[in-house]
């Protein structure tokens, strides 16, 4: 399960934008940014923020709240974020295949893209890759390591080769043909680069605001104790959130390179 806190952000209609007036006036270069998420408590943690900080037009795209974004090629970049369904549940929730093939479309136009947890999962199944119930569930801190193409990379490279990382999450994904696996836990894969496009499975966008949420709404799903998750995080989030800012700096930087 991926779930987003919106304490930390206010809550948007389904399209809106944000810092349009940033674009104009603190860089030359800023780009139009997508941020695509999945509910009322699903937003994009430090991702957001560090669009924002670098003065890029951030528009927002709830999902099952309807409405539509641009064409593909309308975006320099694109961000999906987590969700608390599966991205096999069409059934449930049929608007997920109305994503995937947007994000086909993200794909075939070469948009540059990164996916967390359900959004690594959904751009794994609009590249045709399998996506289902993982061996196992990873839900708190985990050993997340760099494959030797993953410390070559420029958007997973700027995480250190071993790193525990924040998961919550029970699918996991096949990685896409033609792709290449960038990192892996012991349960699963966690990162893949296809082109232009990025899925991780771990969750470098959260903020401590975010897990507090979470351990919240959902705390049934723990396998340690609330205060256990949160008192780790507390020693970790700091860390961790400047390992997610550079995470997705890097990845603005090549796309508006």
């Amino acid at each position: 399960m991926d779930l987003q806190s919106a304490s930390d952000l206010p809550s948007y209609p389904p399209l809106q934008v944000a810092n349009r007036a940033a674009t104009t006036s603190l860089m030359s270069n800023a780009m139009r940014v997508l941020s695509v998420t999945h509910g009322p408590s699903v937003r994009g943690g430090v991702f957001d923020e560090e669009a924002v900080r670098r003065g890029h037009e951030l528009e927002r795209w709830s999902v099952p709240l309807g409405s539509a974004p641009h064409e593909p090629k309308a975006y320099d970049a694109v961000m999906v974020f987590g969700g608390s369904m599966h991205p096999d549940q069409d059934e449930h929730f049929p608007w997920l295949e109305r994503e995937a093939d947007f994000l086909r479309g993200v794909l075939d136009a070469g948009v540059p893209v990164v996916g967390v947890c359900l959004g690594a999962q959904l751009l794994a199944r609009a590249a045709g890759a399998w996506v289902g119930t993982a061996p196992a569930a990873e839900i708190g801190w985990f050993d997340v390591e760099l494959t030797s193409a993953g410390r070559e990379d420029p958007v997973l490279g700027t995480l250190p080769a071993r790193t525990r990382a924040f998961q919550w999450h029970h699918y996991t994904y096949a990685v896409p043909a033609g792709a290449t696996e960038l990192a892996a836990s012991a349960a699963c894969t966690q990162a893949f680069r296809i082109g232009s496009a990025w899925g991780i499975q771990f969750h470098a966008e959260v903020t401590s605001a975010m897990v507090a949420a979470w351990v919240s709404e959902d705390g049934d799903e723990l396998p340690m104790t609330p205060d256990e998750l949160l008192t780790e995080t507390r020693g970790r989030i700091a860390r961790w959130n400047d390992h997610g800012r550079r995470l997705v700096a890097a990845f603005l930087a090549l796309a508006s390179g």
